[in-house]
């Protein structure tokens, strides 16, 4: 297997995640009510798993070797495109965050940034992995050789190992404050 496979198949999920934000939005639309609990449960998916588990290996493993390599002008631009869309899904999460903050303190007007916030991810996400699955992630294989993949694969493999204890652990200090 090659690193990129790890991260295809987590492209899967949140396809499927971004299905389920579908369904739900158009629920939502409908009642002009939203259950602010699906709202943490999607936070919750966005910044865990598509963020810092995703995210967190394209950009503290892969985007990091790739710095390393003598990368095309054309690549070297996607990278940095990647990078800021990543920034960007974090801000429409935390816009998101806000908004559920908000409508669940009675602010019903809030319901149309919940709205706006979730459209804003249900179009970026294809988008998005589109771009690395197709024009990005296969052509970057290019530059580094086999051991260098078994390396990065590992490097992987070690960082999912580790993502459930520090998410329990954020949540373990998140209390104890």
């Amino acid at each position: 297997m090659i690193p990129i496979g790890p991260l295809m198949v987590e492209h899967r999920l949140i396809e499927r995640f971004v299905e389920v934000l579908k369904s739900k939005l158009s629920e939502i639309e409908k009642t002009k009510n939203v259950d602010p609990i699906f709202i943490d449960q999607a936070v919750d998916f966005f910044r865990t798993y598509a963020d810092r588990t995703h995210h967190g290996k394209e950009e503290d493993i892969l985007f990091r070797d790739l710095t390393g390599k003598n990368l095309s002008a054309e690549h070297e631009k996607v990278m940095n495109e990647l990078i800021e869309e990543h920034i960007h899904a974090r801000k429409t999460v935390g816009n998101l965050v806000s908004y559920n903050d908000k409508y669940r303190e009675d602010d019903k007007a809030a319901l149309k940034g919940i709205i706006e916030s979730l459209k804003e991810l249900i179009e970026f996400y294809p988008i998005h992995i589109n771009k690395e699955d197709k024009h990005f992630f296969y052509p970057c294989m290019e530059y580094f050789n086999k051991e260098e993949k078994d390396a990065m694969l590992g490097e992987f493999w070690e960082f999912d190992k580790n993502m459930i204890h520090e998410k329990y652990r954020r949540i373990v200090e998140t209390f104890e404050r």
